[in-house]
């Protein structure tokens, strides 16, 4: 999967390309299949599927005070990304100037970089000057322009129609079970491992510590955990929060993860951690001994719903 910054580099995949457009973030089951159609169409027509996102949020630079938080940072998403079957991914730079283009500007540029075979989006999806552009505009575009356009709508689970929104609500509350089960796949958390005080060492749990990329954390507290790296999914015990004990309540927050039956370093490396049940919230203890009793209840804890 290559990775483009520019609209420009769309001509050098060849072609046809086959976009998919959005902002994607938590690449949730209705975004993958918006994704899905294009692949399909490379597929059946020998092309490139590329899914083209906005980096920031457009909602930073359209209406900062209602950006969301999000549920993707930019690494996480292109690690979620690598794992579909497309060839490229185009990180669009969202700026005011970008946002004021006319929709019909906006795609004759798209035609005119790479020979453009279809463009992929959700049927509710807008998009130019004004938010002028809609999924009618873009069929009479692709007419224009000789390209296919598909319109998807939305997707249901259980009832409930997909949104990033929801996943967002679910992600708050703590409800990881309907935030997975929208997703299509188990809430997870990424970020590039630090180092830190080592005291997980010196109590006998050494973890690995990462600063989520996501802007929108669900509570506080202790979670059994996958962890992913190399291609291979390791059990373990994570603290999400601030770690009071020892730090105090203004700390960042982090994502210490103890790894069960692995021994190495990982400082440096990028982790996808998935939070596969709450154990229990965030807490004070009154020592390092108290703090290192309940590592190891959290952890036999852990075992047990991971089925270790």
């Amino acid at each position: 999967m290559v990775c483009l910054d520019s609209l420009e580099q769309l001509g050098s995949l060849g072609g046809p390309v086959a976009l998919a457009i959005g902002v994607f973030d938590g690449l949730h089951l209705g975004h993958q299949e918006v994704i899905a159609a294009a692949a399909e169409h490379a597929r059946q027509h020998h092309g490139k599927a590329v899914v083209m996102t906005f980096e920031p949020h457009p909602m930073a630079v359209l209406q900062p005070a209602r950006a969301p938080l999000r549920l993707c940072g930019p690494g996480h998403q292109l690690h979620l990304l690598a794992s579909l079957p497309i060839a490229g991914v185009l990180v669009c730079p969202f700026t005011a100037k970008l946002a004021a283009t006319p929709a019909e500007d906006f795609v004759a540029r798209l035609a005119a970089v790479c020979r453009l075979g279809c463009i992929s989006v959700g049927y509710s999806w807008t998009f130019g000057r004004g938010r002028g552009g809609n999924i009618h505009s873009l069929m009479d575009l692709g007419q224009q322009h000789q390209f296919a356009v598909y319109g998807v709508p939305p997707v249901q689970v259980d009832g409930e129609v997909v949104s990033s929104t929801g996943i967002r609500e679910a992600v708050a509350d703590g409800d990881l079970v309907r935030a997975g089960r929208l997703l299509g796949r188990t809430y997870s958390l990424f970020g590039r491992v630090e180092a830190g005080r080592r005291l997980g060492r010196e109590l006998g749990f050494a973890t690995a510590n990462l600063k989520p990329e996501a802007g929108l954390l669900p509570p506080f507290g202790v979670y059994a955990v996958r962890a992913g790296f190399d291609g291979v999914w390791h059990d373990g015990v994570a603290n999400l929060g601030v770690r009071p004990t020892v730090e105090g309540a203004l700390a960042a927050p982090l994502l210490e993860t103890h790894l069960f039956d692995w021994q190495g370093e990982l400082y440096g490396r990028k982790l996808e951690v998935r939070l596969e049940a709450f154990l229990r919230p965030e807490q004070r203890f009154q020592g390092l001994e108290e703090l290192r009793a309940q590592i190891a209840r959290d952890a036999d804890s852990a075992r047990r719903h991971l089925g270790g």
